[in-house]
């Protein structure tokens, strides 16, 4: 399967697992757990007193300035404990004691970059509760040449498991319950998300259909597996062609067949444009 005819089916997945994109008001839950930092822009909203409304930018200090209460430390805090925050301190010079009632205005402090074969790949903020679905919907959905597979790197702080990476694969027309799942997971600010780009490679020697093929997972097994795997006159070795065009280099790499399929050796991981080439045997 080519990226080209891969695109459609990944682009109706995102699109039937996405939830339309609301503003946080909409979405209270989404509201609540997000933490405000430094570039956030606050709405500031006093119960009964229009004339008191302000828009509130936190400074580098993480606080906000806001008259008549002068500098409020708010960094770190969701905007209902600002809330809170700010209705106990303006209650000291309103007898009234009105409610004061904050918004995430828009977000600068935290985001995610989402890298590789998407449509508009870059820097986006995080708004709360972000999803892997949410980042890659606001970087275009993918590319046509996109696999499907998906990295997501942590940098600050580890997923539940430990780890600081997973992958994902994305594809068909109907997402399966794990991949919704995946969609699903909750990201962090510096988090990178990279859609990975088709790998193609070219098989010949003792296969059944030699050619070019586009590959999802990239290993060699699925490489031969593409070409119909290997035919009766097929060897144990098969040579994978490998050229740097950066570096003008050229690279051979001599892999044992039997090895691999006995689980002696890893399954070599190609990468786009390397040639392999099946030897056949000599007896």
């Amino acid at each position: 399967m080519t990226g080209g005819l891969l695109h459609a089916p990944l682009l109706a997945a995102l699109a039937q697992a996405a939830l339309p994109l609301a503003p946080p008001a909409a979405l209270p839950g989404r509201e609540a757990a997000y933490r405000v930092g430094p570039g956030d822009v606050l709405d500031v909203q006093v119960a009964g007193r229009p004339e008191a409304a302000r828009l509130a930018t936190v400074q580098t200090t993480g606080a906000i300035h806001l008259t008549p209460l002068g500098e409020v430390a708010v960094s770190g805090l969701t905007p209902a404990e600002i809330g809170i925050k700010l209705t106990s301190l303006w209650s000291r010079t309103d007898p009234r004691r009105p409610e004061v009632g904050v918004w995430v205005k828009e977000y600068q402090s935290q985001f995610v970059w989402v890298a590789g074969e998407v449509n508009r790949p870059g820097r986006k903020p995080l708004r709360g509760r972000t999803r892997l679905i949410d980042v890659l919907v606001a970087g275009g959905g993918f590319s046509p040449r996109a696999s499907g597979e998906v990295v997501v790197e942590r940098r600050d702080g580890t997923f539940e498991d430990g780890t600081t990476t997973r992958r994902f694969r994305f594809g068909g027309n109907d997402p399966s319950p794990a991949e919704l799942a995946a969609l699903e997971t909750l990201l962090r600010t510096r988090d990178v998300v990279t859609a990975s780009a088709t790998r193609y490679v070219t098989v010949s020697g003792a296969v059944t259909r030699p050619g070019r093929y586009a590959l999802k997972v990239g290993t060699l097994t699925e490489a031969l597996d593409a070409a119909g795997g290997v035919t009766k006159f097929a060897g144990r070795r098969v040579l994978v062609n490998r050229h740097d065009a950066d570096t003008r280099s050229a690279q051979v790499l001599d892999v044992d067949l039997r090895e691999v399929e006995d689980g002696r050796l890893p399954d070599p991981v190609l990468r786009s444009e390397d040639e392999v080439v099946v030897k056949a045997s000599l007896l």
